[in-house]
């Protein structure tokens, strides 16, 4: 056996400054936590009360890229560990010079009915797909249901689906006479607006001359308190009146308006069916708006418009379409405070970025400082 010698003419190496060594470990640091929230967990935080009172405002989670296998970047020139903006500034973090097709890795789930999910917004075209603003959702139908709402209850294939916990509905509470007496009982069955002054409702008219009362968020639960108490003269169900998907095929400024009128609201809504990836669809006035914005953008066609009720593609009338990818249904659990499927229609599954998983720290924005931590919600587990 011989050993290697180092040969004794040989220059020695030059050792590593503490500044190469503070930059190699950096760079370390910055590939091993993009990789990190690439492929396994990303911390995200809840902005708004469409999730309530399932999730509420300030809560801090965990998102799992593992359950749905993580998707491989569509924007690669972007700056490390950031999304749309540099920290701090309005600034672009990325170029979209150079787009690639994405492919999702194996995961060891499917994305299922109920799971709480989050993906990129599917309407915003300001942005390549992978970089559009997060939005977090409860899966109510996944491709091939028919979702249908009644009364304000999902129905899948025609059976009752599954109530979460903590949905919520959006109330006119007409009271006799506003009063610190009923924001206390406010207080207590935990509802809150986000908009007010230490997040309490505040008093408007009511809808007729004299009357007086609390717009509010609440689950069926503390509805059904309030309308037992002698101050709460009625409890009236609010939902905007708005043109939702299909009708309007396309959100946000497009001429896109389905040639069959609907007329669905919040709580009255479908028979929907939900697209599925194989499915050749016979493409009518009837459907058309359905699927416009598949065809025209979601599975990147080239030369689709919309004429007449109609898709077209390079001018010809088309049809029929087969799908290449599967969608989804997503709903905020606080029903009426929440810009959903109902708005812009279905997400596609290359847009799903992952499953939320667990809160790890929950924060109050109105309350004081000894107050600030929801100590009941830390390392929950999200259903």
């Amino acid at each position: 056996m011989s050993l290697l010698k180092t040969d004794p003419t040989t220059p020695p190496q030059p050792t590593k400054t503490k500044t190469r060594e503070w930059a190699d470990s950096l760079i370390f640091a910055i590939v091993a936590a993009t990789l990190i929230r690439w492929a396994t967990f990303e911390a995200y935080t809840i902005p708004s009360p469409s999730m309530e009172s399932s999730l509420l405002v300030g809560d801090y989670l965990f998102v799992s890229k593992l359950h749905y296998g993580p998707i491989t970047p569509q924007t690669p020139l972007q700056v490390p560990l950031t999304h749309q903006t540099l920290w701090g500034t309005g600034m672009k973090s990325y170029s979209d010079l150079i787009q690639l097709p994405t492919f999702r890795l194996p995961g060891f789930s499917e994305i299922k009915r109920n799971d709480v999910v989050v993906f990129h917004v599917p309407h915003e075209t300001q942005y390549p797909a992978d970089l559009r603003t997060n939005y977090i959702k409860r899966c109510v139908a996944v491709a091939g249901d028919t979702l249908e709402i009644r009364d304000g209850k999902v129905f899948l294939n025609g059976k009752p689906g599954v109530t979460p916990l903590g949905l919520q509905t959006t109330y006119f509470m007409q009271v006799d006479n506003p009063n610190d007496e009923v924001l206390a009982a406010l207080r207590a069955q935990g509802v809150v607006d986000y908009d007010q002054p230490g997040g309490m409702p505040q008093a408007v008219p009511g809808p007729t001359q004299g009357t007086y009362g609390y717009t509010i968020s609440c689950t069926q639960t503390a509805a059904d308190y309030f309308k037992k108490q002698p101050y709460v003269k009625d409890m009236t169900v609010l939902q905007p009146q708005v043109m939702l998907f299909p009708d309007v095929a396309d959100f946000h400024g497009s001429m896109a308006i389905s040639a069959t009128p609907r007329n669905w609201n919040l709580d009255n809504y479908g028979p929907l069916p939900i697209p599925k990836k194989g499915q050749t669809i016979a493409l009518s006035p009837a459907n058309a708006a359905i699927y416009f914005k598949i065809v025209a953008r979601y599975e990147h066609n080239e030369g689709i418009t919309w004429q007449d009720g109609m898709i077209y593609q390079n001018g010809k009338m088309l049809t029929s379409y087969t799908l290449k990818q599967n969608y989804y249904m997503m709903m905020g659990d606080n029903r009426h405070n929440s810009e959903d499927s109902r708005f812009w229609g279905f997400v596609p599954e290359d847009h799903v970025v992952g499953k939320a998983v667990l809160i790890w720290l929950s924060t109050d924005p109105n309350a004081d400082f000894w107050h600030k931590i929801r100590w009941s919600r830390l390392f929950n587990i999200i259903h």
